[in-house]
């Protein structure tokens, strides 16, 4: 059953139920980990399909393109878990005392639709990654992944938040050796990676999977959660020396957990691009898995399928708790997490049974995604730029030109796939 809270009320409570914020600093061992939860968002299966698609048909033609949405990625997720810091608040809390009713709503029916869109991909992800280790049905691999994805949720609530993201963290490790292993039996090439990172594009063909690239890597969910999980984290940080010193550990923690993230998603391009052209069927996630193990052997098959599993696994939980989260801070609503997974699973099994191609639909999925990066980037800019939400903490004048710059890349880029789609191009 929904339930509602007071609008302003002071009190925050992590996933168990439990007061979360704290008025003393912790130690620095735990200072870090929550860029690492919200990194699982930036190595979905939505990533894989992007990837391993650009990969095998431009080879080293968008890795640019990888490598400007991570550095992207870093600096708009070191906003938002600042914003936690300085306000103890998540973005969408924020939002949600600032809008009136009507685009309140509003601006939760687009991030609601990001949320769908997200979830779709992780679904369809694990299905996948099931029908490859062990033949299961997309359908039935897409209800195993839902439940499983329960199960982990559930740990934060009756085992408390460090030990859900002990288990994160540890999905993290196992997605990272299962998509990097193939380059240790086929190297790419340096110099076609040099060459990869001059950005340019060939045809629309390749804007399509730039734009999808793009909303696989930066990820409007992550962004929403991540000022949430910093806010759990920490609790209360008082001005000063406590709070310079948790910002200290969140920049490093924002920079580890993506070079981890960014490293996966450049690992998947190159394994494409030195191992996929030329051959059939690398359009579809089956294909390329096949077309790995046929090359590469079969352990590094299994390990793809493998580190496939933990993605979707793993970042169908975090999709789900950024949709909580989005509800609770624009709404005042709070879904119990069997509810809100029941109902955001349905319509990734009925595009599931529907057989369209589920690689295909993860790609779309991230286009959908990449249209809600801006309304999640240019709130997230203003806020933590007002010097009366974040005194002393608002952004210098260098970050913010950073900031809209990378906010102006994601536009142009998307209104260049508006008309390209409308024109019968792309």
């Amino acid at each position: 059953m929904a339930t509602t809270r007071p609008r302003g009320s002071a009190v925050q409570e992590a996933p168990g139920g439990r007061p979360a914020r704290h008025p003393h600093p912790r130690p620095r061992g735990t200072l870090l980990g929550p860029a690492f939860i919200a990194a699982i968002a930036y190595v979905d299966p939505g990533n894989v399909a992007a990837n391993l698609t650009a990969g095998a048909q431009f080879q080293y033609l968008l890795l640019w393109v990888l490598v400007a949405a991570n550095a992207i990625a870093v600096l708009v997720q070191y906003l938002s878990a600042k914003l936690g810091v300085v306000t103890g608040q998540s973005l969408p809390e924020v939002m949600g005392r600032r809008l009136p009713r009507p685009a309140r709503l509003a601006y939760w029916g687009q991030a609601e639709v990001v949320a769908a869109a997200t979830d779709v991909a992780e679904i369809i992800g694990g299905a996948l990654a099931l029908q490859l280790l062990f033949g299961v049905p997309l359908v039935v691999g897409g209800l195993i992944t839902g439940a499983v994805s329960l199960g982990l949720l559930m740990l934060t609530q009756y085992r408390g938040g460090h030990v859900f993201q002990s288990v994160i963290i540890g999905m993290l490790a196992i997605l990272t050796v299962g998509f990097c292993a193939g380059l240790f039996f086929s190297p790419p090439s340096g110099p076609g990676m040099l060459e990869g990172l001059v950005p340019r594009f060939e045809g629309a063909q390749s804007v399509l999977l730039a734009a999808s690239m793009l909303g696989a890597t930066v990820m409007p969910h992550a962004v929403y959660l991540h000022s949430a999980l910093v806010r759990d984290h920490h609790g209360t940080v008082t001005e000063g020396d406590d709070r310079r010193r948790v910002l200290r550990a969140t920049r490093w923690d924002v920079v580890l957990a993506l070079v981890v993230a960014g490293g996966v998603n450049i690992s998947m391009l190159v394994l494409a691009a030195s191992t996929l052209p030329g051959r059939t069927g690398t359009d579809t996630i089956p294909g390329a898995h096949d077309a790995i193990r046929d090359a590469l052997g079969p352990v590094v098959g299994v390990l793809f399928a493998v580190g496939l599993l933990a993605s979707g696994l793993a970042s169908t939980s975090i999709g789900s708790m950024a949709g909580a989260e989005i509800m609770h801070g624009l709404l005042e609503v709070e879904v119990p997490l069997f509810v809100r997974r029941v109902v955001t699973l349905v319509p990734a099994l009925v595009l599931l049974a529907t057989g369209i191609s589920p690689t295909w639909l993860l790609v779309l999925s991230q286009v959908v995604l990449s249209f809600g990066i801006a309304f999640a980037l240019v709130p997230l800019v203003v806020v933590t730029s007002d010097a009366r939400l974040m005194g002393t903490g608002r952004n210098a004048t260098g970050t913010r030109v950073a900031a809209w710059a990378a906010i102006a890349v994601v536009i142009a880029l998307n209104v260049a796939l508006i008309v390209l789609t409308v024109s019968g191009e792309a």
